[in-house]
């Protein structure tokens, strides 16, 4: 079973006692066919007969997908002339000069590959909007993999038009479908020329005036991934893209708009779970420059490693699992070696274990609510995993995970089945142990 999400995480990170905590939103974004009939409409044609259409838009869309295939070559063989031989010379200068600043920023990307197929159940009447002998706007899916990082390709939305003059077919827009709702995915290569660092765990990619802070994550990068893997196991690509933004406009098109990206350091995102496999697609570890930049160097690791954790989890994770596991989990392996004392790690909750006051699990809601309610939340979640793992052992604690996180949304007595199935004990008796620890660990 496969399914199409997208998903952010709350990241941690803590250096001298003090705790960096970012909201991350929850993402989930379907995809929708429409259904609509393909067709090739001469301009100025309102309607056409059947007959027409049919054999009009068995001639175009050959016509189309050729084109499509000498771009994506052209990509991979990096032949400008052949790319740009694709883009319609009567499209405004803005649209052709875009096109050319695409190619030139795509130098750099280790690609696997690059290709483009046409999705006629997504296409579109679009009337006479464009000066040309004839439009068409069929649903297009970028198909590409990053070689060494993408187990196996992922594709993306293209709302590309196309248009006719004489006998040849072009590219004629990406944008001028938007009124109609569709918009074309963009990726780091649409905001300006990519730099790539790569190590035997991954790559970096960021943009000129981001080296620096590349650098620092690819320091991180190797034990990073090493980090997950020894908590999680191999079970996973061990091999991540980390991707580094120019501006808040380029990061909320990589990761969607959903949430203020300003106020995010880093996001963990997939775009297709393969449940069958267990693999996820177009998996990247996107950091906001401004705040990860700022952070100091034991505060960026925590940030890698929870969010990294999320990468090698994904594709045993389905959504609506109880977040005190997901994130307590991923801030678990984020922390795991990286602090000393509960007390100082989580203060507000430690605060509230001296003042007597009741500790409880938090509730997904308040992993959303922003502040000290949130973080309270990720504090409370992260010191569970942490007594879970010291109490049946880190091993018990991922097998732990694996059930209830592959379960998705389960109800409470179902919740408590599987804890009882895994540790031997429901859900109150590991809250009332935990709450045990708490106490020993803060009061003494």
């Amino acid at each position: 079973m496969r399914s199409r999400s997208q998903h952010s995480h709350t990241i941690a990170a803590v250096t001298g006692g003090a705790r960096y905590r970012v909201l991350l939103a929850l993402i989930v974004a379907a995809t929708f066919l429409t259904g609509l009939a393909e067709a090739v409409l001469p301009v100025g044609s309102p309607t056409t007969s059947s007959t027409a259409v049919a054999t009009v838009a068995k001639a175009g869309r050959a016509a189309v997908e050729d084109l499509l295939a000498r771009r994506g070559k052209a990509v991979l063989s990096r032949d400008e002339a052949g790319f740009l031989a694709t883009v319609d010379p009567a499209a405004d200068q803005a649209f052709r000069d875009a096109q050319r600043a695409l190619f030139h920023n795509l130098a750099a990307i280790p690609l696997r590959e690059w290709s483009y197929r046409v999705d006629l159940r997504s296409a579109l009447d679009v009337g006479a909007i464009f000066p040309a002998d004839e439009l068409w706007a069929p649903g297009v899916r970028l198909s590409y993999a990053l070689d060494g990082t993408d187990p196996r390709p992922t594709d993306r939305p293209m709302a590309y038009l196309f248009a006719r003059h004489g006998d040849r077919w072009y590219l004629a827009s990406d944008t001028a479908l938007e009124p109609m709702g569709k918009r074309t995915w963009r990726g780091p290569w649409d905001f300006g020329p990519c730099r790539v660092l790569s190590s035997s765990a991954g790559l970096v990619l960021s943009h000129p005036g981001g080296e620096a802070l590349a650098a620092r994550v690819l320091a991180e990068l190797d034990s990073a991934v090493g980090a997950v893997t020894s908590a999680w196991g191999t079970g996973w690509a061990q091999r991540v893209a980390v991707w580094i933004p120019s501006d808040e406009r380029e990061m909320e098109a990589l990761v969607g708009p959903a949430f203020a990206v300003g106020s995010v350091a880093g996001v963990a995102i997939a775009d297709e779970v393969d449940r069958d496999n267990h693999t996820a697609g177009g998996q990247r570890v996107v950091l906001n420059p401004q705040i990860a930049a700022s952070l100091p160097p034991l505060s960026l690791r925590i940030v890698l490693r929870h969010e990294i954790t999320h990468v090698g989890a994904r594709a045993a994770t389905v959504d609506g699992a109880p977040m005190w596991l997901l994130e307590g989990f991923a801030d678990y392996v984020g922390y795991r070696g990286n602090y000393e004392r509960i007390d100082r790690a989580a203060p507000a909750l430690a605060a509230q274990v001296r003042a007597g006051n009741p500790v409880v699990l938090p509730d997904d809601g308040d992993f959303h609510a922003g502040g000290s309610r949130m973080d309270l939340a990720y504090q409370q979640a992260w010191t569970m995993n942490v007594y879970l793992a010291q109490r049946f052992g880190e091993n018990r604690l991922v097998e732990m995970y694996r059930a209830l996180a592959g379960g998705g949304r389960l109800g409470e007595s179902e919740v408590d089945a599987v804890l009882r199935q895994v540790l031997g004990a429901g859900k109150a008796e590991l809250v009332s142990g935990w709450q045990d620890f708490l106490r020993t660990s803060v009061v003494g």
